[in-house]
């Protein structure tokens, strides 16, 4: 009975390999490698490779750019899109000639391929990164400013890739980033932000008068917008006060005018149409009394 029962698990056991064996067989395997990550600098070459052992004439290749969409790179032997003209094949990698930001993102190469095993899948993804130079920075600085005031300069690439760091020019003469206090200090009252670009006067002086321009630097390169002049002056107190005594001069003739009006009665006097509309109101009012009176007796 035991040795029944040992023939019976033997049997299932056998059967069950058969139909992995065959599954195998059937489907084949397949197999993903790690993300390899690839850096480039604009409009240089760069090479995206395919690791795999060798190239077989029966291996089929496909490149495939990931992203919202998957868009084919390489498909039926034959590079696709903008690739056709910048980009040439060596065995299963792709040699980008003339690299873009516009080429940055995810790419997937699949390699298929018959084995004694079944269909062979083989997957590689590479991620490329593509660095920018700075281009001209946006640079906005004020023409004019009082004495005294909070003031601020700002400074923006939006190409550069990795993001820039900015630093500011007085007239030629770069602007450290931390003050030092001393007797050759023209101004201590400034923050500059290298990380954001701005350039901060927190009480802004006739001696901050000057020619303002700004760099933006990365690793790949830097580029400086032309220089704009800020011209600080002191805030005029002998004006705004000439300018207060006007403005009270010319309320206080107003006031005089209105009170004027009033004592000769220019605001009370009755119109002369509505003067005789009332008297001929009277009149008509007492003939109707005349014209009743006789008529009562």
């Amino acid at each position: 009975m035991a040795r029944g029962s040992r023939h019976r698990l033997l049997l299932l056991l056998l059967r069950y390999l058969v139909v992995a064996l065959g599954y195998h067989k059937a489907y084949g395997f397949s197999s993903t490698k790690d993300n390899q990550v690839v850096t480039a600098i604009e409009y240089e070459e760069v090479i995206l490779a395919c690791k795999y052992p060798k190239k077989t004439l029966s291996s089929r290749l496909e490149w495939k750019k990931l992203g919202r969409s998957v868009s084919f790179v390489y498909y039926q032997q034959a590079l696709q899109g903008d690739f056709k003209d910048r980009a040439e094949m060596i065995d299963f990698s792709i040699r980008i000639k003339n690299v873009t930001r516009n080429d940055a993102g995810r790419y997937r190469c699949e390699i298929s391929a018959p084995t004694e095993q079944g269909q062979n899948l083989e997957e590689d993804t590479v991620t490329l990164e593509v660095l920018v130079a700075p281009a001209v920075p946006s640079c906005e600085v004020p023409n004019s400013a009082l004495s005294g005031t909070v003031v601020e300069l700002r400074c923006q690439d939006k190409e550069g890739n990795p993001a820039p760091e900015y630093t500011w020019f007085k007239d030629g003469v770069r602007l450290p980033e931390k003050l030092k206090h001393g007797p050759q200090s023209t101004n201590s009252s400034y923050t500059m932000n290298a990380k954001s670009g701005t350039l901060q006067f927190n009480t802004v002086s006739k001696l901050d008068s000057g020619e303002y321009s700004c760099e933006a630097r990365n690793s790949i390169g830097y580029r400086r917008c032309p220089g704009k002049r800020m011209q600080v002056d002191d805030l005029n107190l002998s004006g705004v006060i000439a300018a207060v005594v006007v403005v009270a001069l010319v309320i206080a003739l107003c006031g005089l005018g209105v009170c004027y009006a009033q004592r000769k009665g220019y605001f009370s006097k009755e119109p002369a149409f509505q003067k005789s509309s009332s008297s001929k109101v009277t009149e008509i009012s007492e003939n109707d009394f005349k014209h009743t009176k006789s008529f009562i007796i």
